[in-house]
């Protein structure tokens, strides 16, 4: 329970600064701005790291519980109750930014820029999630965190990757991190990009990681 408890209470509080950022900015007229928010969602996830990381691995994301899954690296017996425990925290931190700030129209929501092709924003979305898990799994071992630096590393590909894709496609990299706010903006078009993208591109990416590591690598 303890490791679901992590999940729960790490995944909220990711989704509730990442996506409190872009909905507080929405609301004042881009006061924290595009590299504000970018900031923002790469500290949190490297605080939730050092929070959470010795106790579940910190993964806060299905696409990273199954791209560990899939590496053999943790058991799928888990996987469902970590995407549980996931969603719960992530619909649950949108479901107060819903009441705290009711005149936002899109509580962080994740779509494509007007006039960018979903098929384009899926590719990025596919790439982005790829160099994510290639980071993650190369400085985890098991589905744990490890090293001090660990944090900074994921955290830092998160606040890069967020600055240059986050004006085209959000920069999501987390099927839990788009579905919460779509539940409440009622938006699903482009949904299925947002979820099939980054589990393919972390399964991709641990598949990736035979060709540059020792055999039994994952």
């Amino acid at each position: 329970m303890k490791q679901f408890y992590s999940e729960t209470l790490g995944t909220f509080a990711m989704i509730f600064c990442g996506c409190g950022a872009m909905t507080i900015n929405e609301i004042t007229n881009n006061s924290i701005s595009h590299v504000g928010v970018a900031i923002t969602w790469g500290l949190i996830v490297m605080a939730m790291i050092y929070a959470f990381g010795e106790v579940s691995g910190a993964h806060f994301n299905p696409a990273v519980t199954i791209g560990f899954a899939f590496a053999k690296k943790f058991s799928w017996k888990k996987v469902p109750s970590y995407i549980l425990a996931q969603a719960i925290g992530a619909i649950l931190a949108i479901f107060v930014l819903c009441i705290l700030f009711p005149e936002s129209q899109f509580l962080g929501e994740t779509t494509p820029k007007d006039g960018f092709p979903s098929y384009k924003a899926a590719i990025l979305e596919f790439i982005l999630t790829f160099f994510l898990m290639v980071v993650i799994i190369n400085v985890s071992t098991g589905s744990k965190e490890i090293g001090s630096m660990a944090a900074v590393a994921v955290g830092g590909v998160i606040l890069l990757e967020a600055m240059f894709a986050g004006p085209i496609t959000k920069a999501s990299m987390n099927p839990i991190r788009s579905i919460a706010p779509a539940l409440f903006t009622g938006n699903f078009q482009y949904l299925w990009l947002y979820i099939t993208a980054p589990i393919l591109g972390a399964i991709s990416a641990v598949s990736s990681c035979k060709l540059v590591k020792d055999n039994q690598c994952c």
